[in-house]
């Protein structure tokens, strides 16, 4: 485990100094590419700031994602049980996901408004997908021998359901959760990115204007050290799957 951790400190320490002097060598202005050590002080400088608007842009990616979570699982299962659903609702997901998701961003401001609302939209939009073809895979992924053994035993639809689909689902389910999380983080900043008053989305906007580039690489860093933080727990609670290696 520490040699894990060694290694890991040993390479983002080895990036952190080739930003840091590769700027210098490469002859890059500070206002493109600012040297690590000005990015770390800039956000130590807005400390507050990023911390506050961290908080916001946490709450609204797990709102989002919890949302994502519960409806893609519904709608999964549904599309699983439902020939009709496969026929209607499926298609209908499929092309809502094959349209840029840019694009549809500015729709959730002039239905949502500015505020908390559309944040959320836009984080559920992004992280919806994944969640629905992960499940509907491994609502799928049940062995023939399996079935015809809980058919020969004469078990329930609840049952057949229940303590056989499910387990078998959610080694693929896991994945797809996994695959949403950090679409969940991509979302929120999106939404912030076309319309906010806060978020760290906005931060990035307000840096922007102002020509600071070395307080938005700060947020960058911020987001990207949160979508990692929250993959970080997602995989943690993936290990509960434990029968993952299980061909079922």
């Amino acid at each position: 485990m520490a040699k894990r951790w060694l290694e890991a400190i040993a390479f983002w320490g080895l990036l952190a100094l080739l930003w840091e002097f590769g700027v210098g060598w490469l002859g890059v202005r500070r206002y493109l590419l600012p040297p690590f050590s000005d990015v770390l002080i800039a956000g130590w400088n807005a400390r507050e700031p990023l911390l506050s608007n961290t908080w916001v842009t946490t709450v609204e990616v797990l709102v989002g994602f919890v949302a994502a979570v519960v409806g893609g699982v519904l709608l999964g299962v549904l599309i699983h049980i439902s020939a009709f659903a496969r026929r209607t609702l499926y298609p209908l997901i499929t092309a809502l996901q094959s349209m840029p998701k840019i694009a549809l961003a500015p729709l959730m401001i002039v239905w949502f408004g500015y505020g908390f609302a559309s944040k959320v939209a836009a984080t559920f939009l992004f992280a919806f997908f994944p969640i629905v073809i992960a499940t509907l895979g491994g609502m799928q992924n049940v062995a023939i021998n399996l079935d015809e053994h809980f058919r020969a035993l004469g078990a329930s639809r609840w049952d057949f359901f229940w303590r056989l689909q499910v387990p078998a689902a959610l080694p693929a389910f896991v994945d797809g959760v996994k695959v949403a999380m950090p679409l969940a983080v991509i979302g929120a900043i999106v939404g912030e990115f076309i319309g906010a008053e806060e978020g760290l989305g906005h931060l990035m906007t307000m840096a922007t204007a102002n020509g600071q580039t070395d307080l938005m690489f700060a947020a960058i860093l911020v987001i990207t050290a949160l979508a990692v933080a929250l993959y970080a727990v997602v995989e943690r609670l993936a290990r509960a799957v434990w029968w993952r290696g299980i061909s079922f």
